[in-house]
């Protein structure tokens, strides 16, 4: 389906019927990335998935996609399809989507679900890092995408998981460099919301790959006390959703 947002197409699907859970993927991704995992959920859940700006079949918002901005246009999709609250999933920048809707508006809001996720902002290391892609991005967008997504995952994973990474890189290359530039300067300039999360008052967990090169573990065991939300530790990089994916689906279906 698409919704028509700032006269911009934002592409999403809506599948299912019981309560409702929404499914935000992360940097480089779609929402093709939760393939494998929603058809598990569409017998008992009413299911959304969006592509975010930018990626899969959504345009592009401008200069910058703030996550106050991709928050609002998820609350926006929720109201057309009359959803009043669910449970949200989001891997990596898509759990700082969910953040930015949890303070905002928190009553759309029954589970939140950090799949290789964090509250915080950028440190200075990472948001110099983010300048450096933006301006190879101008040089040479084919290169940052390859090298990006290989980061991703160990050194193992790059092993094992040779030709579904290679089909990732392939889908992220026809990304517009706008897109792309306009999501890390989003993701640079976001605000730290540990705070948010603590404050939350529904169900909050955190699903972290004890190998991922993006999100320490040991920032995240102590995020988690802080904020009091649930851990679950996972063997894996930053793409436990495909390299771990049933152990995933076991976990997100237990929290159900």
């Amino acid at each position: 389906m698409i919704h028509q947002y700032n006269n911009t197409p934002i592409y999403y699907t809506r599948e299912g019927e019981g309560s409702a859970i929404v499914f935000l993927h992360g940097f480089l991704e779609s929402s093709m990335m939760w393939k494998n995992i929603t058809p598990h959920f569409t017998n008992t859940h009413t299911v959304i998935t969006i592509d975010l700006p930018g990626f899969g079949k959504s345009d592009s918002l401008g200069e910058t996609h703030t996550m106050e901005l991709l928050a609002q246009l998820t609350a926006e999709i929720l109201t057309v399809e009359a959803i009043e609250s669910a449970t949200f999933i989001g891997h990596s920048m898509g759990g700082y989507v969910i953040l930015a809707l949890a303070q905002t508006m928190p009553q759309l809001i029954n589970t939140i679900v950090l799949l290789n996720s964090n509250p915080l902002e950028d440190s200075l290391q990472r948001k110099v890092n983010r300048n450096r892609a933006l301006a190879i991005i101008d040089k040479n967008k084919d290169a940052f995408v390859s090298m990006a997504i290989s980061n991703l995952f160990t050194e193992n994973e790059r092993t094992l998981f040779t030709s579904e990474i290679s089909q990732l890189k392939e889908e992220a290359l026809q990304l517009q460099p706008e897109a792309i530039k306009a999501t890390i300067t989003g993701m640079r300039d976001r605000q730290n919301r540990v705070s948010v999360l603590k404050k939350f008052e529904g169900n909050k967990i955190i699903i972290s790959g004890i190998l991922d090169p993006m999100v320490p573990i040991n920032e995240i065991i102590k995020i988690s006390e802080e904020t009091n939300s649930t851990l679950y530790k996972v063997d894996s990089g930053h793409m436990s959703w495909l390299t771990n994916c049933d152990e995933i689906i076991k976990l997100l279906h237990f929290i159900e």
